[in-house]
């Protein structure tokens, strides 16, 4: 059933107001200009200038010979290995820019990106005892970057990352970390699975921060080489992921909360490394 509206004349004032608060909610999810670039020339001279690009977007049905060289370049540049690299409809990219964007949108990075292989083997060849943090599906960027600045502070090697279901590392992201993120490596992965493989192999102990499991993690030895694994808040750790893990811990509840925040828990799992190791 439907219904009249029972005061015809139309609510101006309200419509105005609505407009203003859409069009500001609007452009906020939009990222800053400076975070961003546009157009098929402008990305592949980015590319050769030898530019960190976090993610590409490119329209979905294009396929000119320009849009081809773009793709051969992202795929030949190693540097570039982490880029996310997407075909969306134009829709898509239109909801970031008004401008002409030609179909491709390129995403600076505001750092840059480590191989893990190489940050473990430099942690080794000093003489250290490896700290790693990796997340598994965190996608809020505040809570990325908190993790980020509690990782720096308790000493952690660096922080492993998913090149999809990951927080994208933006401005915001930086500054809740409190410029961490220009100092700590940041490693993205194509393959969380694999990466987690390589660091046992590489002699890490995987110590996984779950509810599923009686073992707190004040009861694990957490002196030893070490790569801890949290998880999405809704989800947590993806279980092909958790299965790979050597250790599950879980943090105590006592409240009627179900959960913490996820940075708060990866504080709290490396405070308890730098606990241990500090008095070991």
């Amino acid at each position: 059933m439907f219904y009249k509206s029972t005061n015809p004349t139309p609510d101006t004032t309200s419509s105005r107001t609505y407009n203003r608060s859409h069009n500001r909610a609007y452009a906020q999810q939009r990222p800053k200009q400076k975070e961003m670039i546009f157009g098929l020339h402008a990305v592949i001279e980015a590319i050769d200038a030898g530019k960190t690009l976090d993610k590409v977007l490119i329209r979905r049905d294009m396929s000119s010979a320009l849009a081809r060289q773009l793709l051969d370049r992202l795929q030949a540049n190693q540097a570039l290995a982490s880029t996310q690299v997407q075909r969306v409809p134009v829709e898509r990219l239109n909801q970031f820019t008004d401008k002409n964007h030609q179909g491709v949108i390129a995403f600076l990075s505001p750092i840059e990106f480590y191989s893990v292989e190489e940050v473990v083997t430099e942690v080794f060849e000093r003489g250290e005892t490896p700290l790693i943090m990796v997340l598994d599906g965190v996608t809020d960027v505040r809570n990325f970057g908190a993790i980020a600045r509690t990782a720096s502070c308790a000493g952690a090697h660096a922080l492993v990352i998913s090149t999809k279901g990951s927080a994208a590392i933006t401005g915001d992201a930086v500054k809740t970390s409190a410029g961490a993120l220009h100092t700590l490596p940041v490693c993205k992965t194509d393959s969380l699975a694999q990466t987690l493989q390589y660091l046992k192999e590489a002699g890490l102990t995987l110590v996984a921060a779950t509810e599923h499991t009686d073992l707190l993690y004040t009861q694990t030895d957490m002196t030893r080489p070490l790569a801890i694994v949290m998880g999405n808040e809704e989800k947590g750790i993806y279980e092909k992921n958790l299965e790979i893990c050597d250790v599950k811990v879980r943090i105590p509840m006592a409240g009627t909360i179900e959960s913490l925040n996820v940075s708060v828990a990866a504080g709290i799992m490396m405070y308890e490394a730098l606990r241990q190791r500090n008095n070991g």
